[in-house]
């Protein structure tokens, strides 16, 4: 049975951050379909250079990313609803039912009539959704406006769409193993319909705000541009040396620090579109290594346009802070309804009275690099992993079900110097004192404090100061000191340039006159913004260590300079260094011998003198 439809459902969407417009033309022509085809089973389709073929027909569908997600790796479902039949001029169209997908149709729409479904015809099936066409447009060529988030028709097609799945009814299926040059996907080769595009993206849940429902008669020269609309994060950590040559303020995926540092972590997302939505829940998980320290007062969320014309700081009773959300997650930041903020503060509306999003969302807070640190230096490093979950159920009021993005993850790694006091003889020499700077001058010192190992930085971020300056010197501060085996190790050190100090040498031994210059060289991978989760425990992260020393004696008269490379082991993050102290040579006496003699000789004839004078008395 056949009854002609209007054009008016010719696009449907609905997601999160759908932008439609955009369309691609395709010079192609109808031809009859074998009615055959929609018994076929199943299809699958894998993207060769950004297009999907199902060699069925002659339409397509483009689908384009939005700016900053990629299409790649995501999967779309393809139902067709109706076959679409175009009259020879092109004036008309004609719908009949799918079979697959008829007892869906049925049931929806048996509902909003109330008719039980075996009395729901195909006449009712199209008679009903024309009516919730607001854009009434006759002919198969006339360009359709769309139908708003808001719309009756984008609830009914989301209500469909929801009692397919419950069915248990496929669709085709699209893989995207890559895409266009333009982060599009063609999907081509399909009949003339009325079309269901469902994207399924990677984010768990049964539902997805990524998944948008889309309809489409699929004919001559016409093409859907979609924007995927389902946020993501990105999770930073900002190191603080080398920033010119990372780039981007230092934000990437991989760090080093001291132990007491300050370590800035940055979440960053786009506003999904919410349209359709009462409200929108928005949350960030984040599960931190034990030797990472949250520091919950430094957390702040910003909402900014993304050409920075206007910027909103979200006010403390805006969003919370969790710090006990189980789950073994160390934290959560919850924003209860993102959608009543942006609307408040970015109120733009377009011609169907729906808001415009695609903000710039970020989250910052800072962690401090803790003592247990020092137990794990080098590889694997310490993770910090964030997930971000958001509302996926338009029909939901408040939190409602949600859906979760993947994790993401950085890390930061510490290191170590072993350092081993000796004489020029190899014997280890006990008692030496040592202090450790951050500059040549040493006047900045990098504070450390006994442990039963070692000694522990601490950096100037714990004390009040700025990483290497100011602050207080903390009271458990100490001077190094080498042991009975004449050993000492400082756990706890950053990328970068110190200088170690004798300030007291064992008795019996001169101290070193000049401080040595101790270099520690990390090298990570050529492109640190794309860390996997455990690429710390291997070479993917960090690549190898150096440490690099400088070193000026004052020996037997003349000053001697030498600069040398100390043993390494990347693995455990240290750095192995002797400090030699040179055995100190005896004065030579004053006199001779001849004036030993002529001494003794003197006393001889002293005392004869003596003896002799006594005879005279």
């Amino acid at each position: 049975m056949k009854k002609k439809l209007g054009k008016g459902l010719y696009v449907m969407t609905l997601a999160t951050a759908l932008v439609l417009g955009n369309i691609c033309e395709r010079n192609v022509f109808a031809a009859e379909h074998n009615k055959q085809e929609m018994f076929q089973a199943m299809d699958s389709a894998t993207t060769v250079n950004g297009v999907a073929d199902f060699g069925k027909g002659n339409a397509s569908v483009c689908i384009y990313g939005n700016e900053g997600q990629t299409l790649k790796g995501k999967k779309f479902y393809v139902y067709q609803l109706f076959e679409a039949e175009n009259a020879v001029g092109g004036e008309s169209i004609n719908y009949t039912f799918h079979p697959r997908y008829q007892n869906a149709l049925k049931k929806v729409v048996g509902a909003k009539l109330s008719k039980p479904m075996e009395s729901v015809t195909e006449y009712m099936v199209i008679d009903y959704i024309q009516t919730l066409n607001t854009n009434k447009t006759e002919g198969s060529d006339t360009v359709q406006p769309v139908e708003g988030r808001y719309s009756k028709l984008r609830y009914f097609i989301e209500e469909l769409r929801d009692e397919i799945k419950a069915q248990g009814v496929s669709g085709d299926k699209v893989h995207v193993a890559d895409v266009k040059e333009n982060n599009s996907v063609e999907i081509k080769g399909l009949v003339y319909g009325y079309y269901i595009v469902d994207e399924v993206t990677d984010v768990e849940g049964d539902h997805s705000a990524a998944s948008l429902c889309m309809v489409n008669t699929a004919n001559p020269n016409v093409d859907i541009n979609i924007k995927s609309d389902y946020p993501i994060v990105e999770k930073k950590i900002q190191e603080d040396d080398r920033r010119e040559e990372i780039g981007k303020e230092g934000w990437n995926d991989i760090g080093d620090f001291e132990i007491g540092q300050t370590v800035p972590y940055k979440f960053t997302s786009t506003v999904p579109n919410m349209n359709g939505y009462n409200a929108y829940y928005f949350a960030w998980h984040d599960i931190m290594d034990p030797a990472l320290t949250f520091q919950p007062d430094t957390v702040s969320v910003v909402i900014r346009e993304s050409k920075g014309s206007k910027e909103y700081k979200l006010k403390a009773e805006e969003f919370k802070v969790n710090t006990n959300p189980g789950n073994d997650e160390t934290f959560q930041v919850e924003i209860a309804d993102l959608k009543a903020i942006v609307d408040r503060e970015f109120n733009r509306k377009n011609e169907q009275k729906e808001n415009i999003y695609g903000q710039e969302i970020v989250l910052r807070y800072d962690a401090v690099l803790n003592d247990r640190a020092s137990e794990d230096t080098g590889r694997p490093g310490f993770e910090n992993d964030v997930k971000l979950e958001f509302s996926n159920n338009p029909d939901s009021d408040g939190k409602g079900s949600t859906g979760e993005t993947p994790w993401d993850t950085v890390v930061c790694f510490t290191y170590k110097l072993n350092g081993l006091k000796t004489n020029n003889h190899d014997k280890v020499l006990a008692d030496a004192k040592f202090r450790l700077y951050s500059d040549a001058d040493c006047t900045e010192e990098v504070y450390v404090k006994k442990v039963e190992k070692g000694y522990i930085v601490i950096n100037r971020d714990s004390v009040g100061g700025t990483d290497h300056t100011g602050g207080n010197a903390p009271e458990n501060a100490t001077e190094i000191v080498s042991d009975q085996n004449g050993v000492f190790t400082i756990y706890g050190l950053d990328g970068g340039t110190y200088w170690l100090k004798e300030t007291d040498a064992p008795a019996g031994y001169r101290p070193i006159l000049d401080p040595i210059k101790i270099d520690v060289i990390p090298t990570f991978t050529e492109n640190r913004n794309v860390y996997v989760k455990g690429d710390g425990a291997t070479e993917k992260a960090l690549v190898k260590l150096e440490f690099e020393v400088y070193m000026k004696q004052f020996l037997s008269g003349v000053f001697e300079e030498n600069t040398f490379e100390l043993e390494t082991d990347v693995q455990d993050g240290e750095g192995n260094l002797v400090v030699v102290n040179q055995v100190g040579m005896k004065l030579p006496g004053t006199g001779s011998y001849m004036m030993l003699i002529i001494m003794t000789a003197g006393a001889v004839l002293s005392i004869y003198a003596l003896k002799r004078r006594g005879k005279d008395f």
